[in-house]
């Protein structure tokens, strides 16, 4: 074999003439190396050894040899003035070559380049995905769930208070065909008066942690719901539905005693962590669903039973503390029922559990036989908080 001096890329042979394919034994080239496994590119070196048809690379680890019969071509987004190879069976490491020549002697060796690589087996995907899946699953129902109880645990009230102000103004957005400022905040003075006056009558006996915000919004939703930081939130539907103030008072009761337990603090903390968790899977980092989907959970808050009769039973004890019916909050959801109003987004909420039967009769029997009690509002009164909205 002759002697070759190598000036760059032009092999010279000193000693007469030589084939391509002695040629082609010693010339190099050079690229990038990603081996798979660490984040760090190499600056490497390569050899086409025609004779055993292999491309030999040398990296930091070793002698890398990749037949070409093996070379598959990856697409470049970026464009065509870079070859990106990878080895059939190997789907994470990478050799990448920008020399024009060296494109060309690759292409000029490797006739598989753009042959479909092997895919793996459809088992083993389908094991991949129920493992990502389980994985999610677990973080969503098990591990969420358990952090955000421990800390609503620990939350400040000025945290809590953040948190409940964040959330409400998220509500009033999402719930806003106009897409502008948000739902209306209805504030007239007489239908705030008497509100106040509700407010004043069922807590008189109370000894809250955090003081009340209490909000009427214009929306024609048949509802009401708590919030972290003292929120106790009524749709103008609600109010408009209700034949006499004592069943605001008593649906007014039962948030509070949400509120009292602490359980908004913990249904805000587990949607927003999970809803969190879905947005990175789901790329929604505009944030638009994650909005709309904490809105619709909280509105609907889905407390376990648990938590629910423990609001039952705080409100049927501060009604009859506060000389106001227990039975009050019975009547409004048989009412509802009857009417089957599709709208009526409080019956959603309380029909989460199926003891709702169950549920309003605790409240009559939570009710003195032959009780009477003191008049909550006057007719005027009344009248202007059905109309605090206009």
């Amino acid at each position: 074999m002759g002697r070759y001096l190598m000036s760059e890329r032009t092999i010279i042979n000193v000693d007469g003439p030589t084939s391509f394919t002695d040629q082609a034994r010693v010339v190099e080239g050079q690229g990038i190396y990603l081996d798979g496994d660490r984040a760090i590119p190499q600056k490497v070196q390569f050899r086409y050894d025609d004779a055993t048809q292999t491309l030999v690379i040398f990296t930091l680890d070793g002698l890398q040899t990749w037949p070409y019969t093996a070379l598959r071509e990856l697409r470049d987004q970026a464009g065509d003035d870079t070859l990106i190879l990878r080895l059939q069976d190997d789907p994470t490491t990478r050799l990448i070559i920008q020399n024009t020549e060296d494109r060309r002697l690759i292409r000029a060796r490797a006739k598989r380049l753009h042959k479909r690589a092997k895919t793996v087996r459809h088992g083993r995907l389908f094991g991949w995905a129920l493992t990502a899946i389980g994985s999610v699953a677990l973080i969503i129902f098990v591990m969420v769930p358990l952090m955000a109880d421990q800390l609503a645990e620990y939350l400040p009230p000025a945290g809590e208070k953040a948190l409940g102000d964040a959330t409400f103004e998220q509500i009033r957005g999402a719930l806003d065909d106009t897409g502008f400022a948000g739902l209306t905040i209805c504030d007239a003075p007489e239908g705030s008066a008497a509100l106040a006056k509700i407010e004043t009558r069922i807590t008189s006996t109370l000894d809250l942690e955090t003081p009340l915000t209490v909000h009427v919004l214009d929306h024609p939703m048949v509802n009401a719901f708590a919030l972290p930081g003292g929120y106790v939130v009524f749709f103008r539907g609600l109010i408009e539905k209700a034949e006499e103030p004592e069943e605001v008072a008593a649906v007014f009761a039962h948030e509070v005693g949400h509120i009292a337990a602490r359980d908004p603090t913990r249904i805000a903390l587990r949607s927003a962590g999970s809803i969190g968790v879905l947005g990175l899977l789901l790329g929604d980092f505009a944030g638009g669903a994650v909005v709309l989907f904490l809105a619709e959970r909280i509105i609907q808050a889905d407390y376990t039973q648990e938590a629910e009769g423990a609001a039952d039973a705080f409100a049927h004890k501060v009604l009859l503390a506060a000389d106001l019916p227990p039975s009050a909050i019975g009547t409004f959801f048989e009412r509802l029922d009857a009417e089957n109003d599709q709208d009526a987004g409080l019956m959603a909420h309380f029909m989460t559990h199926p003891a709702l039967g169950d549920r309003i009769a605790a409240a009559r029997d939570a009710e003195p036989a032959g009780a009477e009690f003191r008049p909550l509002l006057t007719s005027q009164e009344w009248s202007a908080l059905q109309s605090i909205c206009d």
